[in-house]
């Protein structure tokens, strides 16, 4: 019961490499009202030309400093690879997200995501998503301490404002029960 909101700040070093910064992550709930909650720095690493690609890949890495409330972890950082299959008009993409808190390897979170896109055109589509958390890779939490939200998604790219926007639903008692996603983006070149 919150709104949670992040502007990212990025840019294209080279053809295989962006770097970025979210900053400020802050949030409005009823309980804490506004609050600053931390920033996160990032470094992505990806196949040059990916739309051209049938299979591209890549890998992303965040370093995040969060606010104790925010996360009791502190500092936390994300590796998230990134491999996709282009089929004519569909895309599939999975990410094997390991998350950690620098508190060893067995301490590895597993919280990986997948779409499945269908391309109607150049600046349509929809898409199915997920987005889980199974615990520490040493033992996975049980089924029903997982998150689990499976999101509806629409996107769309014009050349002042790209748009995806999605409706999450929760499959676990763990799971946000309902979750709206709202994510604008413009190249300022």
């Amino acid at each position: 019961r919150s709104y949670n909101s992040v502007p990212e700040w990025a840019y294209g070093v080279t053809d295989w490499l962006e770097v970025g910064l979210y900053m400020p992550v802050y949030s409005v709930s009823k309980d804490r009202g506004g609050s600053i909650d931390g920033f996160k720095l990032r470094a992505l690493f990806v196949v040059p030309h990916a739309d051209d690609r049938r299979l591209f890949y890549g890998v992303n890495f965040e370093f995040s400093v969060n606010a104790s409330y925010w996360d009791s972890r502190r500092i936390t950082s994300e590796v998230r690879p990134i491999i996709g299959w282009r089929f004519r008009r569909v895309d599939f993409i999975v990410n094997p997200i390991l998350d950690t808190a620098y508190d060893g390897f067995k301490n590895l979170d597993f919280a990986p995501c997948e779409r499945i896109a269908y391309n109607f055109s150049p600046k349509w589509a929809t898409a199915v998503e997920e987005y889980a958390d199974y615990g520490p890779l040493h033992q996975f939490y049980s089924a029903n301490d997982q998150s689990h939200q499976v999101y509806a998604v629409v996107d769309h790219t014009s050349k002042f404002l790209d748009i995806e926007a999605g409706v999450g639903f929760g499959l676990t008692g763990s799971s946000d029960k309902l979750t709206l996603k709202l994510m604008l983006s413009r190249d300022l070149n």
